[in-house]
């Protein structure tokens, strides 16, 4: 897929791969890895930036997220997104701008409507002084040539909760406390500045020292790699890998609607709403900027991800579970040691491509059928999945769904303007289903193609899954041995979920198949 940053994702994709690669071989020392900085770039003219020596420093905080450490300029900074210094730019941090289209008119309608004396006539045009200019734009309006725009750095334009910052140099700082860890800024970034942590080395040492390593891969994976790859592709090409074996976290979105559908029902007795709790990332937003409805409005359930690793530790006790998907936050959501069970570890599409290119391994077609969710759990990737498989267990427990209410919220600027409704008492509606990508998972950040190439692929593969209804599937899961709430407690599983006669089974072959 062709992006703003094809260049740069080819560039850090590249470094991983040859990261892996040392951590296979059981080579990478310190030598080995400033090494590897010269081999990247060897010099003596410089590909990418100014000189061969930014360039390099800019490889060697590579390789430290690479291999899940912190940029060396902060060392002890937890956040999985983090700025590369060598890297940024500084871009202009003045926001209005005045282009070449100022006609240096005699009205300077610009002039009479700044009231913090910010603008002054230049030599050919006016000028705009960024340490007096407040932002407030009407300079712009008031223009009758259009001359002056607004302009912000992708980075910061990108953060839908003004997380971004800069130092007294122009660099770019991000503030932990804000930063919901949507991973959004990273693609936005020309330069290649921000980066996330991976986790790939500590998987590699994970499956060299012969534990079960299972992977876990989203609802989303169908459809990145086209309509010729299925669930069975990936699951075989993991194995390849070194992974015990693969399930798809659709199983989790059946079982997270499952609970979720029991906690709207409850809710709405008492008039009360509620949002869903699936997207890392708005559970992050919800809890740093909106408190309050965190504690009172926040599903208690657990997120799809979670469910499944919940479940596989319960039949497979000292495995490791790493979940596969698009998404940045769920790699702060697998560092989130408060939720016991959750995934070790998290990693993107693009970082499961350089794993297997480390080790020469090609995703190829692969007919076999594999299912163990329902397409309602698949659904959970598209905006308004989640809502329509919560929507779907009530209507299958007989509830009347016809008269509740639903507000889809599908990218962080459309969440942040619900949440405040919320907040202020004005929501209309008795759920909102919340994610900060556009168009739900299937948009995430690390998505490996178009939403509109993912969405026809997707239609494709969807269209060969079975019509299993959600609670049915989830006879066959032990569901009263592990906990899908937030704090982790067993509670009593209610018999609508799991009939008596289905408990403590594991799946069988045929519901795998």
């Amino acid at each position: 897929m062709a992006t703003n940053d094809v260049s740069i994702v080819r560039f850090k994709h590249d470094v991983m791969t040859e990261v892996c690669r040392l951590a296979w071989e059981g080579a990478l020392t310190t030598d080995n890895r400033e090494r590897l900085v010269y081999q990247v770039i060897p010099g003596p003219k410089p590909t990418y930036r100014c000189c061969v020596y930014k360039e390099r420093e800019i490889v060697r905080q590579r390789i430290r997220l690479a291999c899940a450490e912190s940029v060396e300029k902060d060392p002890d900074n937890r956040n999985v997104v983090q700025v590369i210094e060598a890297a940024c730019d500084a871009c202009p941090i003045a926001s209005y701008t005045v282009t070449d289209n100022c006609r240096f008119c005699l009205g300077k309608s610009c002039l009479n409507s700044c009231h913090f004396n910010a603008i002054s006539p230049g030599p050919l045009k006016m000028h705009i002084a960024p340490d007096l200019c407040k932002e407030c734009g009407m300079c712009a309006k008031s223009c009758p040539y259009g001359a002056i725009v607004h302009l912000e750095r992708p980075c910061k334009k990108a953060c839908p909760v003004e997380a971004i910052t800069y130092d007294e140099n122009g660099l770019c700082l991000i503030n932990e406390q804000k930063c919901i860890q949507c991973g959004h800024c990273i693609h936005a970034c020309p330069f290649g500045a921000i980066g996330s942590k991976t986790y790939l080395v500590q998987i590699i040492e994970a499956i060299k020292a012969g534990k079960e390593v299972y992977a876990m891969c989203a609802p989303s994976t169908e459809g990145q790699f086209g309509d010729k790859i299925t669930m069975a592709s990936i699951g075989k090409a993991l194995k390849a890998l070194g992974f015990t074996d693969m399930v798809e976290v659709g199983l989790g979105g059946d079982m997270t609607a499952a609970y979720e559908a029991l906690e709207w029902s409850e809710a709405r007795k008492e008039g009360r709403k509620m949002t869903t709790s699936c997207c890392p990332a708005f559970k992050n937003m919800l809890k740093k900027h909106f408190p309050e409805q965190y504690e009172q409005n926040m599903s208690s359930t657990v997120s799809p991800m979670c469910g499944v690793s919940r479940y596989l530790k319960y039949i497979h006790p000292g495995c490791v579970t790493v979940f596969v998907g698009p998404c940045i936050a769920k790699k702060g959501e697998a560092e989130d040691k408060s939720v016991t069970g959750n995934a070790d570890y998290a990693i993107t599409f693009g970082e499961f491509r350089a794993l297997m290119r480390s080790k020469g391994i090609e995703l190829e077609a692969d007919e076999d059928a594999y299912q163990e969710a329902s397409v309602f759990g698949k659904r959970f990737a598209s905006s308004g999945g989640v809502a329509g498989a919560v929507i779907e267990c009530m209507q299958e427990r007989g509830e009347d769904t016809t008269d509740i209410k639903l507000l889809k919220c599908a990218g962080g600027g459309d969440c942040k303007k619900a949440l405040l409704m919320l907040k202020l008492g004005r929501m209309q509606e008795d759920f909102m289903e919340g994610m900060i990508c556009a168009g739900g998972c299937v948009g995430g950040p690390s998505k490996h193609k178009t939403e509109m190439e993912i969405t026809k692929a997707r239609a494709m593969l969807l269209s060969k899954a079975d019509n299993r209804k959600v609670l049915e599937n989830l006879k066959h899961y032990p569901m009263d041995q592990f906990s899908m709430f937030r704090d982790g407690h067993l509670g009593n599983t209610p018999e609508d979920i799991c009939d008596a006669d289905h408990q403590n089974k594991v799946p069988s072959e045929e519901v795998k198949q």
